[in-house]
């Protein structure tokens, strides 16, 4: 093989940005069920929809208004979440992003608190997550959960049942919108370009 040669990998990634309110954390889960079915990885729902909850909890409550029911004027362009699904070799990776780039603390819920376990849970329920701060702002919190066998290209082309989303919770085009595409896309590149490399080197040993 050619010192120069490029092998490609099995890929498959979907990605939204929602308006940072309450009624997204319903709606991340209605994407997660939606795009997993898709992808025939089913059995996989139940945990992705818990970790990708928490971390959008998180993001609403970081960069959005958490009032459940906001009035429309109070929502702006601003407020932006982005989540992402990537299957790639042998994990899935649920990524949220939102603008402030402060890192989420980890707290020490007492028995009666009602809120501030969801880092403890994501150490309980995924292999690894960190942070990754893009060149365009504000943070990707990722999380890989392992699929237990790697990734196998689809054997023909899946048709794209669109996902019907709850009226208002889409957001709206606009700088912050754009900049929470740019940074999950990025993120998309870096890591596929890392499992390339990865899968090169190993092939080379």
């Amino acid at each position: 093989m050619p010192a120069d040669a490029v092998n490609p990998i099995a890929l498959l990634a979907a990605s939204l940005r929602l308006t940072a309110v309450p009624s997204a954390v319903a709606t991340s889960r209605m994407f997660v069920r939606h795009t997993l079915t898709r992808w025939r990885f089913e059995e996989h729902t139940d945990t992705a929809m818990l970790v990708m909850s928490e971390l959008v909890t998180n993001a609403v409550k970081a960069s959005g208004i958490t009032d459940p029911h906001p009035k429309p004027w109070q929502i702006t362009a601003e407020h932006v979440i982005g989540i992402q699904l990537r299957a790639i070799e042998a994990s899935l990776y649920v990524e949220v992003w939102d603008r402030i780039n402060t890192a989420p603390v980890r707290q020490n819920p007492t028995l009666q608190d009602t809120s501030g376990r969801g880092l403890l849970l994501l150490d309980e329920l995924v292999k690894r997550w960190n942070i990754y701060h893009p060149p365009v702002g504000g943070k990707v919190v990722w999380a890989e959960l392992p699929l237990g066998v790697p990734l196998e290209p689809p054997p023909f082309a899946q048709e794209h049942v669109p996902l019907m989303l709850p009226p208002g919770i889409r957001a709206s085009r606009g700088p912050v919108e754009e900049q929470a595409r740019t940074a999950l896309f990025d993120q998309l590149l870096k890591t596929t370009v890392d499992a390339m490399i990865s899968t090169r080197v190993n092939d080379a040993t």
